[in-house]
């Protein structure tokens, strides 16, 4: 038997629209804030968020794109990217013959340096200074239950 659509109340509808229309446009205004001030895109400075987090800067390459939420061959191809810059290096990993580890180079940690302070003032700028602290509490949240919806809903 089909279940009815539920279809979306008037007050359901705008928060939905709300969340997608800021769902589209931050990341565009936070990827042009890197771009101008580090030279980095977005998915550079995931990775390199991720790395530098890591101890000693390296992770191993499957824990690096279930930390980024990438497919391996998306993982492959922009870590090849990044390695032509400089910004990190691929070594072998000693326990798993056929693994990898991705470690950042000097030349990533740099560009983060750069990049990072623009970033994070961005960040501050259009979304936790217009907030207060209880609105703050709030956001987090709401987006840590959507997350967890997400990470149990199965594909």
């Amino acid at each position: 038997m089909e279940e009815e659509t539920r279809w979306l109340t008037p007050s359901e509808q705008r928060a939905w629209r709300a969340f997608i229309g800021v769902h589209q446009k931050l990341p565009g205004a936070l990827a042009r804030k890197l771009q101008a001030t580090g030279s980095l895109s977005t998915a550079d400075y995931l990775v390199l968020v991720a790395l530098t987090d890591a101890p000693h800067g390296r992770q191993h390459f499957q824990e690096l794109a279930q930390a980024v939420d990438w497919e391996r061959s998306r993982m492959s191809h922009h870590l090849s990217r990044m390695n032509k810059r400089g910004l990190v290096t691929r070594e072998d990993c000693p326990k798993d013959a056929r693994g990898v580890h991705v470690i950042v180079t000097a030349a990533g940690r740099a560009a983060m340096e750069g990049a990072a302070p623009g970033h994070v003032a961005a960040v501050r700028r259009l979304v936790i200074d217009p907030l207060g602290p209880e609105e703050l509490d709030m956001l987090t949240h709401l987006c840590e239950g959507i997350l967890g919806r997400l990470e149990a809903d199965p594909p």
